[in-house]
């Protein structure tokens, strides 16, 4: 997952390392009681340039300031600079890239690098603190359960053709193996083939579905699925909805019927995390028109890029739940940032 952009982050890590080593430039100031005039420059960590044989004093002065090196913005811009084009390249949101390469900049900007200290975990480090600020917590869906009174009503929108439906079984099948009873209402009541589509999931993973004729109100039937709910004592109400673009006004109006009668507990968009930018700004055309609680990414097994994952969350204010990871029912895993941040960066020794 995300490999490209993780071969990237690499090279902007090496760049980076390579900026600070170079901070040698900018040492330290010398101890009390050595003149700043008789500073010894250096130009490689544990070297004296001195044109003769360096003297005791001079070893001494190298010991001392060769001890902690400042980085400097300037040593650090073209760094910076070229992590820039990397995230821009990766679909990284432009609001999103300026948050990550300031809290990099202001993460080692001054920061004072001790002898020994290893560079590659100073920038690790700083990429990770950034990355993880941008990412958000993630939202975990277990817990909010835990937490609210059944049965839990959770909405499912999204545009078409990114795998809504697979999605809701996938997550039904996650809940049932932690526990949990689950109903899945089928809300998608115009599109051909939707609702066989959704009975076909839910006889496959055993899971009641309720639905109504093709062309019924999706309000009434997802009604319907909450009042069957509540008289079988169901923990979770997984309620399908057609894909629909947020520029149609008409089935967003829809949309919003849909929240006033089914009073969902949960809001959650649905997008391919392959639609890089185009996902971002559907994500957040769909929270002001109807609200999101939380998103689901599909198909981030084929993402290389990375970009609508570390994007959304920043942009749109809304926590990544899930990632889709493939076609079978268990290729579904809920949004850990520091997972993520992991499998990115690795580890920082």
């Amino acid at each position: 997952m995300f490999g490209g952009l993780k071969e990237k982050l690499a090279a902007a890590r090496v760049r980076l390392g390579t900026s600070i080593y170079g901070a040698a430039a900018s040492p330290a100031p010398p101890a009390p009681g050595l003149p700043a005039s008789e500073t010894v420059p250096l130009t490689t960590p544990n070297k004296s340039i001195s044109s003769s044989s360096p003297t005791f004093v001079d070893k001494i002065k190298v010991l001392i300031i060769d001890r902690e090196l400042i980085i400097s913005e300037t040593d650090i811009t073209g760094a910076l600079s070229d992590l820039e084009m990397i995230l821009l390249e990766s679909d990284v949101a432009l609001p999103v890239c300026d948050a990550i390469i300031s809290h990099v900049r202001k993460s080692l900007v001054g920061k004072r690098r001790k002898i020994g200290e290893s560079v590659d975990a100073i920038v690790t480090g700083a990429l990770k603190s950034a990355l993880l600020v941008v990412l958000g917590t993630g939202f975990n869906l277990v817990e909010y359960i835990q937490t609210h009174d059944r049965p839990v009503k959770i909405l499912f929108t999204g545009v078409n053709g990114t795998g809504k439906t697979t999605t809701v079984a996938k997550i039904g099948v996650y809940l049932k193996k932690l526990g949990y009873t689950v109903v899945i209402g089928a809300g998608d009541t115009y599109r051909a083939g939707a609702i066989e589509q959704i009975s076909v999931h839910a006889g496959r993973i055993g899971i009641k579905i309720i639905q109504h004729q093709e062309g019924a109100d999706p309000s009434a039937v997802l009604f319907d699925t909450v009042q069957f709910a509540v008289s079988h004592k169901i923990d979770v109400v997984l309620a399908d909805t057609a894909g629909r673009f947020h520029t149609k006004s008409n089935l967003m109006s829809q949309l919003e019927k849909i929240k006033r009668v089914m009073k969902p507990d949960l809001v959650i968009y649905i997008d391919e995390a392959i639609a890089g930018n185009d996902a971002v700004v559907r994500a957040a055309e769909f929270d002001k028109t109807v609200g999101a609680d939380a998103v689901i990414l599909t198909k981030a097994d084929m993402d290389s890029r990375g970009g609508a994952a570390i994007s959304i969350a920043h942009t749109i204010g809304k926590p990544l739940m899930f990632l889709g990871t493939g076609q079978g029912y268990d290729d579904i895993v809920p949004f850990e940032p520091t997972q993520v941040v992991e499998d990115l960066l690795g580890s920082e020794s």
